[in-house]
């Protein structure tokens, strides 16, 4: 009898080994893969088709402590136009509602300023693992309020880099915008802004990514420094056979002008991803 269970016993454990062990190798290069495209993400000249929804909530604004809300949708279209060199275009279109920023303004509902930028980039990173972008940055007036844009054209540069060296990734991006002619409506202050946004992330091999930056914003026309800090947690899961981030975090406010922002906010959206 106990020969028998004996038997039976490694043949169920054979068979179980034979099963399991199979759909386990399988799963370690489906987690690498996610935790590659993870990782790109990290990365704003990665080689990669992407479409984030990022959903952005800041409070006690103005005198009687309005709320803003934005939707940015954040289009990144890579275009090689050789073997060695990529154009990365990223696009910044926000779509705002926001409530009670002065006595008597209301809500207001639209399109905000479209921020699009072109990135010179070569496909491969260079000496040290170094990955860098640079090229013009646009500020187009498509607000649909004058309360939620500048009414202003703009133009200058932009640049970026950073270096990914196992589940780190850290770097910069930068630009600098200059109001370029007269207004789209009459009041327009010139646009005069410097924006800085250093970031660090940590991307596990499950795919989890973990990630802290600043968004700073210097106006020099009006010598106003806003500094929001975000940290913010992202998973990549898979719709369908449809590879997609999801994220949230908080935000807080450690520098904001006279009636800007103040205190905590949130962070939180999607990322379509349409890797080649």
């Amino acid at each position: 009898m106990n020969g028998l269970m004996r038997w039976a016993l490694g043949r169920f454990g054979r068979g179980v080994a034979g099963g399991i062990l199979p759909v386990v190798a399988g799963l370690a290069p489906a987690l690498a893969q996610d935790a590659d495209l993870a990782k790109k993400l990290s990365n704003p000249v990665a080689s990669l088709i992407s479409v984030p929804f990022q959903f952005n909530y800041d409070g006690r604004i103005g005198p009687n402590d309005g709320g803003r809300a934005t939707l940015n949708i954040q289009p990144v279209i890579p275009i090689a136009i050789n073997p060695e060199w990529n154009i990365i275009s990223r696009t910044i279109l926000p779509v705002i509602s926001q409530w009670g920023l002065a006595p008597g303004l209301g809500r207001q509902f639209g399109l905000g300023d479209t921020v699009q930028s072109l990135f010179l980039s070569p496909q491969d990173p260079g000496p040290g693992g170094l990955i860098w972008g640079v090229g013009p940055a646009a500020l187009l007036p498509t607000a649909t309020d004058d309360l939620l844009g500048q009414g202003r054209w703009g133009a200058g540069p932009t640049a970026v880099v950073l270096k990914q060296s196992g589940p780190w990734t850290v770097g910069a991006l930068a630009n600098h915008i200059w109001s370029v002619g007269g207004g789209t409506r009459s009041g327009t202050d010139p646009v005069n802004s410097t924006y800085f946004q250093p970031f660090i992330s940590y991307t596990t091999a499950d795919a989890w990514t973990f990630s802290l930056n600043t968004e700073s914003t210097y106006d020099w026309a009006n010598d106003k420094l806003t500094v929001p800090v975000n940290a913010v947690i992202a998973k990549l899961i898979k719709v369908g056979t449809q590879p997609v981030s999801v994220f949230v975090g908080a935000r807080y406010y450690a520098l904001s002008p006279e009636a800007g922002p103040e205190g905590l906010g949130v962070r939180a959206g999607f990322t379509l991803l349409f890797p080649k």
